[in-house]
């Protein structure tokens, strides 16, 4: 399936570098940024993609462009709002890998067969295609009604599409929590850390239910933890499932519920290391959303098929 890529930047390459090294059936030929002197462009134009540094109004000038059936937007969500409105005239389906939203939310191993024919997708956020999977594996052993994640992340491997972003990150995370992972109210939590040398991405899942058993629990995250590394290898448990009763004698409050808790607290600890296709292994905030694309992509491009 040939693919076009928006955004030139740390992303937009890892998708570049991806596409080429661990898919048989996505074909990048074009690239647009908005900077000529990027290390994407230059990456690209040295393979043999067509490249343009005028935007989204310079991809579609491209010869290229006729051709494309997928376009990965690997920008910010601002401007995401007009790469949408120009494609969608031309007709393009679009992977949209900012926290825009316009379209629905897809985390593959949730719902990935539920909107591939949808004309444009959301891949969520870094965090939420990290804690979602979770969030939906205890949910699928008892409803969840409050989940809450924090992702940290090196804050080196955050370009300026993500620092502009973190309000619309932290908005559609905690959506994307109720919506696809089934919990009754969200909350997600971003920390870009500034340590050095660089630590990788983790993230802290706390899920409050009601009913359950503490091995269902743990069994069904590990099941989903084996799911997702499947293209996300080096998506790990930093430890075992914690899973903790929760008494009248002392509860959890919940000011966004106005009420006291009783039942489980599900605590999962992650951590997310890169394949290093184009940043080092520490940036494992990009390696899951750039391998969450591609899979989903690979995903379409098996429907068109058939």
């Amino acid at each position: 399936m040939k693919t076009a890529i928006i955004g030139s930047g740390n992303i937009g390459t890892d998708l570049l570098i991806k596409s080429q090294q661990a898919s048989e059936t996505i074909d990048v030929v074009a690239m647009c940024g908005i900077d000529p002197d990027s290390d994407g462009l230059a990456r690209a134009n040295s393979q043999g993609v067509a490249t343009t540094s005028a935007g989204i109004e310079g991809l579609v000038g491209l010869d290229e462009f006729a051709d494309v059936e997928l376009v990965f937007d690997a920008t910010s969500a601002g401007a995401h709002l007009h790469h949408n409105a120009v494609l969608q005239k031309h007709g393009k389906r679009i992977l949209d890998l900012t926290p825009a939203a316009i379209g629905p939310y897809v985390v593959p191993t949730v719902n990935l067969d539920e909107h591939l024919d949808a004309p444009n997708l959301n891949m969520v956020t870094c965090g939420g295609q990290a804690t979602v999977p979770i969030v939906a594996a205890v949910a699928a052993v008892a409803p969840v009604e409050y989940g809450e994640i924090v992702s940290s992340v090196a804050s080196v491997s955050a370009g300026p599409g993500t620092r502009a972003n973190i309000d619309e990150f932290t908005e559609t995370t905690a959506k994307a929590l109720e919506v696809v992972g089934g919990a009754g109210l969200g909350k997600a939590i971003i920390v870009l850390n500034p340590a050095d040398p660089p630590l990788i991405m983790r993230n802290t899942v706390f899920c409050l239910t009601q009913n359950g058993e503490p091995d269902d629990f743990r069994q069904s995250v590990a099941k989903t933890v084996e799911q997702v590394q499947q293209y996300v290898p080096g998506y790990r448990l930093k430890q075992q499932v914690q899973v903790d009763k929760i008494t009248d004698a002392d509860p959890v409050r919940i000011p966004q519920l106005d009420r006291k808790f009783t039942g489980w607290k599900v605590s999962v600890f992650l951590e997310v290391e890169g394949a290093g296709h184009y940043l080092p292994p520490y940036a494992g905030n990009l390696d899951i959303m750039t391998s969450a694309a591609i899979r989903t992509a690979e995903q379409i491009e098996a429907r068109t098929r058939v």
